[in-house]
């Protein structure tokens, strides 16, 4: 009798798919929380020398910012600031 050994595996893996989606659902919010808040905290030290606060890793952070520019205007307005905190960089 042949088993056919990629249908079990494809089997397995679609039950091992479904656990981990029904494991990790009530967590997900959290998660995502606590990611969001990582990623506030990572662009408030990208930025902190342009908004007026000594950064001592300014040197590393300063080649990040044309990367983070795109989500700056998301994150400002998330940090309850209506208008962008930068005197010379107008994003609203």
């Amino acid at each position: 009798m042949a088993v056919d050994w990629q249908a079990w595996r494809a089997a397995i893996a679609r039950a091992n798919a479904f656990v981990e989606e029904v494991y990790n659902a009530p967590y997900r919010s959290a998660i995502a929380r606590a990611r969001r808040e990582q990623d506030d905290l990572f662009m408030l030290l990208v930025f902190s020398e342009m908004m007026g606060v000594p950064n001592p890793a300014s040197y590393y952070t300063l080649e990040l910012q044309p990367l983070m520019l795109e989500r700056f205007h998301d994150w400002h307005q998330r940090m309850g600031m209506e208008r962008s905190p930068l005197d010379h960089f107008r994003c609203c």
